[in-house]
């Protein structure tokens, strides 16, 4: 083993603790956090760019057996592990009982708008998705649904702490992509993709009523307020998912599962 850091004060323990506290420093940086051996092994393999890799005295040792998942990462990053003692490990931690592998790693340059859309595809887009938990739940649901792409309109930090560990690696294998109202709507029109507003209407479309063919692109609002009226508006259909009983609403990312079954089929 390495020489072990034990202080608070070295830079890159200093570093990683910055970029998991605030969005403004991984907007400055340009870089995240990551924690979790099944997290930062789905980075690597997606050939994520990582800065630096911490390991606790306490995981490496558990996991010191020749052929490990720990031998491929330290194989596939050389001088960039670092290890560290479980007392730092745990100030680092961001869940209970935690495993003692973090990493930080760099954002990589969010796709164009204009890039990702094909006249056949089909998109998910969050408009003003506030809690990290949902927005990691539905980029893994699209990863899991094969969804063409996921467009974030005023919505929660993607790597925000939570929200990574929440899409448990399809945030590396999920395009998202940035933008607003008025480049959505104009490139939908361009490419003839229909809009569809998720709304709570008794007399929008059924989402068992939609087949969505073609090119497509359902649009899903804010989990307290659902999506504004004027954007809903601009959407070529609404379309709603009917309940049963007392039930009027779903969470963003229940509802969000559910339109992407349909959407995918």
């Amino acid at each position: 083993m390495d020489k072990l850091i034990s202080s608070k004060d070295n830079p890159n323990i200093k570093l990683y603790q910055k970029l998991a506290a605030s969005k403004k420093y991984r907007t400055e940086y340009k870089m995240f956090t990551l924690e979790g051996l099944r997290l930062i092994t789905d980075a690597v393999n997606e050939n994520a760019e990582l800065h630096c890799v911490f390991l606790t005295e306490s995981f490496s040792k558990k996991h010191s057996v020749h052929g490990d998942a720990l031998d491929f990462l330290i194989g596939k990053l050389r001088n960039k592990v670092m290890y560290i003692s479980d007392e730092l490990g745990n100030k680092l931690a961001s869940t209970e009982g935690t495993q003692g592998i973090f990493a930080i790693c760099r954002i990589p340059s969010s796709p164009r708008l204009s890039d990702i859309i094909r006249p056949n595809g089909k998109y998910i887009v969050l408009h003003n998705i506030q809690d990290p938990g949902n927005m990691g739940t539905i980029i893994r649901t699209a990863d899991a649904m094969g969804v063409d792409s996921i467009i974030s309109i005023r919505s929660c930090d993607i790597y925000n702490p939570k929200t990574v560990r929440s899409t448990m690696g399809s945030l590396f294998r999920t395009k998202i992509c940035l933008s607003d109202e008025d480049e959505c709507f104009e490139m939908f029109s361009k490419h003839n993709i229909t809009s569809y507003a998720a709304v709570i209407d008794k007399n929008a479309i059924s989402l068992t009523d939609c087949n969505f063919y073609g090119g497509s692109a359902v649009f899903i609002g804010n989990e307290g307020s659902g999506l504004p009226d004027d954007v809903a508006a601009r959407c070529s259909e609404k379309l709603t998912i009917h309940m049963h009983g007392n039930v009027n609403s779903l969470n963003a990312a229940t509802a969000a599962a559910i339109i992407m079954w349909e959407l995918t089929k």
